[in-house]
């Protein structure tokens, strides 16, 4: 993964737009992965799904306590990735009361794919979902790779994380600073 770009798509997001009124003042707003990378040392992590449990206990509001320790470190932003629509992308970050990193909604999984991290969770009943990883992305290039061991989509149930936890993240921002 490393020295590869990352994949041309475009992330399918909502918007508030206090235009629109009413309960749901969102609106549909393409958002190009070229425009979340282009330029930036984005600190991005991927993991399986919204709502689900280590990603909503640990990994997510892990990367949300470490946010100004990756920031100050070097990291221009913070994104979460997940193979989930904008909608459930919402309303998880309400749940967490997320204020610092930003989430990316990969409905379709066009990105994980691209990036060879998609994998099939049907024995669980998520069916397509990301493997779990992070990366640091210097505009637009992959200079640091941190995936989970294991990665498979034949039933197994393991679930690892420790690799893509943001101490390590954080560690090697530290030893890379610009």
């Amino acid at each position: 993964m490393l020295g590869r770009r990352v994949p041309d798509i475009i992330f399918k997001t909502r918007v508030r737009d206090e235009s629109i009124g009413g309960d749901n003042p969102f609106r549909w707003q393409d958002l190009a992965s070229g425009s979340v990378f282009a330029g930036k040392r984005i600190v991005l992590f991927a993991l399986p799904g919204a709502f689900t449990p280590t990603c909503t206990t640990e990994q997510c509001p892990a990367f949300e306590a470490s946010y100004p320790a990756l920031r100050e470190a070097g990291a221009d932003e913070v994104y979460c990735l997940s193979v989930n629509d904008a909608f459930v992308m919402y309303q998880w970050a309400k749940h967490l009361r997320l204020e610092k990193i930003k989430l990316l909604p990969d409905g379709s999984a066009n990105f994980t794919r691209r990036m060879g991290m998609l994998v099939k969770k049907d024995h669980l009943g998520f069916g397509l979902r990301s493997w779990r990883y992070a990366a640091v992305i210097e505009d637009g290039l992959v200079v640091a790779w941190f995936e989970e061991p294991g990665i498979n989509d034949d039933g197994a149930d393991d679930d690892p994380y420790g690799e893509s936890a943001p101490k390590k993240v954080l560690e090697w921002l530290e030893g890379h600073r610009r």
